[in-house]
């Protein structure tokens, strides 16, 4: 029975939320060829000390998170955001090739910029755009299968590179060209492929950041804001997944398939969790994620054997494929139908921020007490975001 009723679910789900998460699939595929390889690329091919591999992913990442908030905004004015989200694309397709071409770690680092501000430029709009077209009591399996196909793209992209690069004997920028063909692909897909509603008629636009607009996203909106950034010091940067798996004894040339296992999970629960809260409590489901990335970052922390950092690392995956979609219906559910760039923008601004913040911690940590004093204050962070859930109980979710 519950076989039908999900696969019912997914021949209701708005054809436009397949094309999305076919776009989001081969543009991730096409990104995680690169950064899966980018870190080696820049030190071994362009000489980058580790300080400036740091500084280029945290400008990349900090720029991303401000126009997040712009182009989310934007699109509410407007009142249109395929435009938004094929700019965003197109930014990141022209990018691709500009990393196979780099001759210098100056130049590299347009190109990673430029990659960032077209993914801070899709987002928002992006998001909004799954909930306009999505019956309000489907949105969460829309958001989740949009968030599924998405991270196929995200373990079928480091597998081609680490085939790639067995087969052309480690020529990076060989790969990178590959990497250009579904980012292009991505980009025609949406232009060709969706066709967006049209906007509400006789609805006067204005300035969606004004105070008064502002105000209009209530406190619901905002606890769930809150909610989501505790939720992200919790679970910092996957960066950690990889350092913790070396830790563990796995060969170096098997360590990308940690992350490609974390990607797999999280792909295969995304959608059955999304269908699911359809149906179910918000509050209680986000309860249980939290629960699954407590005892993800207890085991995490307690040992380093390889098969244990397994078992944590697929927890983590299966904690993703409960909540990233769930957060994201709470935040479409929560916030005005002409605010829902603006909403999903800010709520991106925090969140990243939130991620910045937790991964420099968990650095600290790592550095000066050990990994497993990392993982145990991410449940400690996990064990406060639980408890605001207690005490707001306005998080439940209702039947609209």
């Amino acid at each position: 029975m519950k076989t039908d009723t999900a696969g019912a679910a997914l021949r209701k789900i708005p054809t436009g939320i397949w094309i999305l998460g076919f776009v989001s699939m081969l543009m991730d595929m096409s990104s995680e060829m690169i950064h899966s390889l980018l870190p080696m690329f820049m030190v071994t091919t362009l000489g980058a000390s580790a300080l400036a591999v740091g500084f280029i992913e945290g400008l990349a990442e900090s720029t991303a998170l401000i126009v997040k908030v712009f182009s989310g905004s934007i699109s509410d004015y407007l009142g249109k955001r395929k435009g938004l989200a094929v700019l965003g694309y197109g930014l990141a397709a022209i990018a691709k090739p500009l990393f196979a071409i780099a001759p210098t770690i100056g130049f590299l680092l347009s190109a990673r910029v430029l990659d960032r501000v077209g993914k801070g430029i899709r987002g928002a709009p992006r998001d909004a755009l799954v909930a306009d077209i999505t019956p309000s009591h489907l949105r969460g399996a829309a958001f989740g299968l949009r968030q599924s196909l998405d991270t196929v793209g995200a373990f079928l992209g480091p597998l081609l590179a680490v085939g790639l690069m067995l087969l052309w004997a480690n020529d990076f920028r060989a790969v990178f060209w590959v990497a250009t063909i579904p980012a292009l692909a991505a980009v025609g897909l949406l232009i060709f492929g969706l066709h967006e509603p049209a906007p509400p008629q006789g609805v006067p636009r204005t300035n969606p950041i004004r105070r008064d607009n502002l105000r209009r996203l209530g406190m619901p909106y905002w606890w769930v804001v809150m909610v989501g950034a505790v939720f992200t010091l919790a679970r910092f940067s996957e960066a950690f997944l990889v350092l913790r798996a070396l830790q563990g004894g796995i060969p170096v040339a098997l360590v990308p398939l940690v992350m490609v296992l974390m990607s797999l999970i999280y792909s295969l629960s995304a959608y059955p969790f999304g269908q699911l809260s359809d149906r179910m409590s918000h509050h209680k489901l986000l309860t249980f994620g939290l629960l699954v990335l407590i005892a993800a970052d207890l085991v995490l922390a307690i040992e380093a054997h390889w098969s244990v950092i397994l078992a944590g690392v697929s927890l983590w995956g299966l904690h993703m494929g409960i909540t990233q979609g769930l957060l994201a219906t709470m935040v479409a559910k929560t916030a005005p139908a002409d605010l829902r760039g603006t909403a999903f923008g800010f709520f991106n601004l925090v969140c990243g921020l939130a991620m910045l913040l937790a991964s420099v911690i968990a650095g600290l940590l790592w550095d000066r007490l050990g990994a497993s004093a990392t993982f145990y204050t991410g449940a400690a962070f996990c064990v406060i975001a639980l408890m605001g859930l207690r005490w707001k109980p306005g998080l439940q979710h209702e039947k609209e």
